[in-house]
């Protein structure tokens, strides 16, 4: 039997030749990170193993993004702790503010994830960098700790669900209705511990920074993974961007998929989810008239190039509602600055928008945005649980950069009108 794409990168990071789902395995890891909120843990639980150094000190990122610039005392006290480990360790990759960004869009960026990595972070969306064909997961932070220590990974190899992509998007339909689509469908346990292998002529019109949002939010699927194979948009991406040499590996013509479901990517209309699940999705056309209090355009998910250029597309010469905060978060300083030099800053601010460093900030309630009572956000974020981005009574609604933008100007959720 052969093997699907997430079994064959496992594989080759074992020192078996081929595995198989359901399979317990010790696989090598390639490059690690932790942020703030789980790298303090992390770091508490590496002591206990009493090893004086960590695997190897360019192999791990620390990125301190989910509470920076510091929103308050505890906030401070857990980036010293990153601060002082990478110093104490040596470790090469510690992006200190003014220089870091959200980690899920710094590090392809910075080149620090390639094609046929095994890569291991300690944040649920690090299957983030499965766009680029390689298996990356989240983990706790002892199991981070475990990897800083050995340079491995003890994991049960998942099974795969193969989704066949057909057709091409319509206007405005980003990788971000894509996904909300699939989410939709199959629910936020439809794929639980489980690769989702993304493929199919379809692909060839997904942008690199639509199919990192869709690997981003498989985990809201429950899947172990996301994950698209290597082609010429990927080459295109890894051009003179790459700091290690990438492997590239396809799947096997006979592997053995979960459930394959074929998806044309033509019908999906922009879509919104609405409270309290990434699967409580409806097309925005049928959503109703939801008046919002705050839009939020940014994160890990949705705050790259194609995403503030569509927003700056629709909000060019408009006003933001009067009633209505729109917070735009570029995911990186090199983002911000190439929306800079594009012009695309000036029209938000023109627009009436507040202007974030990178930050996850409102994503996880953290800062930058927080909701009160009763208060209603749109965002290009990914989840919208209870209590998610501020006050438990508070609702938050998720969609892509192009329905954030018209939404913000007409204060309530609509779809873009040109």
């Amino acid at each position: 039997m052969g093997m699907t794409l997430t079994e064959k990168i496992i594989a080759t990071h074992t020192d078996r030749e081929e595995v198989h789902s359901g399979e317990f395995v010790v696989a090598k890891v390639d490059f690690s990170l932790a942020n703030d909120i789980t790298a303090p843990l992390a770091i508490k639980e590496f002591q206990k193993i009493g090893v004086d150094k960590v695997f190897d000190e360019e192999r791990i990122a620390l990125i301190p993004d989910h509470f920076t610039p510091n929103k308050d005392i505890a906030s401070a006290e857990q980036c010293k702790i990153l601060r002082e480990f990478a110093r104490k360790m040596n470790i090469k990759y510690y992006y200190e503010v003014g220089r870091t960004g959200i980690e899920h869009a710094l590090l392809p960026e910075e080149g620090l994830v390639v094609p046929g990595d095994v890569f291991i972070g300690a944040d649920s969306h690090t299957c983030t960098y499965g766009a680029l064909g390689a298996f990356s997961t989240g983990v706790g932070s002892t199991d981070i700790a475990n990897v800083w220590a050995t340079g491995d990974i003890w994991l049960r190899v998942p099974e795969s669900i193969k989704f066949v992509l057909y057709g091409r998007p319509g206007r405005w339909v980003t990788g971000k209705d894509i996904i909300l689509n699939i989410i939709g469908r199959i629910g936020v346990e439809g794929a639980n511990y489980m690769s989702m292998e993304f493929s199919g002529e379809a692909l060839k019109y997904i942008s690199m920074d639509s199919r990192f949002t869709m690997c981003n939010m498989a985990v809201e699927a429950g899947a172990k993974n996301g994950i698209i194979p290597f082609d010429d948009i990927t080459a295109e991406y890894e051009k003179g961007r790459n700091k290690r040499p990438y492997r590239i590996y396809l799947p096997d013509e006979d592997a053995y998929y979960r459930d394959v479901m074929e998806i044309d990517v033509s019908a999906i209309p922009l879509e919104v989810a609405l409270p309290h699940l990434p699967s409580n999705v409806k097309a925005v056309e049928d959503a109703g008239d939801i008046y919002i209090d705050q839009v939020v355009i940014g994160s890990c998910t949705n705050g790259r190039m194609e995403d503030l250029r569509i927003a700056a597309q629709i909000l060019k010469g408009r006003k933001v509602h009067p009633y209505v905060r729109l917070i735009v978060i570029p995911a990186t300083q090199e983002i911000y600055r190439q929306a800079l030099k594009e012009g695309l800053i000036e029209i938000f601010i023109s627009a009436g928008a507040s202007v974030s460093t990178p930050t996850c900030g409102p994503c996880l309630g953290g800062h930058m945005g927080i909701l009160a009572k009763g208060e209603k956000a749109l965002a290009t974020t990914n989840r919208n649980f209870i209590g998610r981005m501020g006050h438990p009574e508070s609702e938050v609604y998720l969609c892509g950069p192009a329905v954030a933008a018209a939404s913000s100007i007409e204060g309530k959720i609509v779809a873009p009108y040109d």
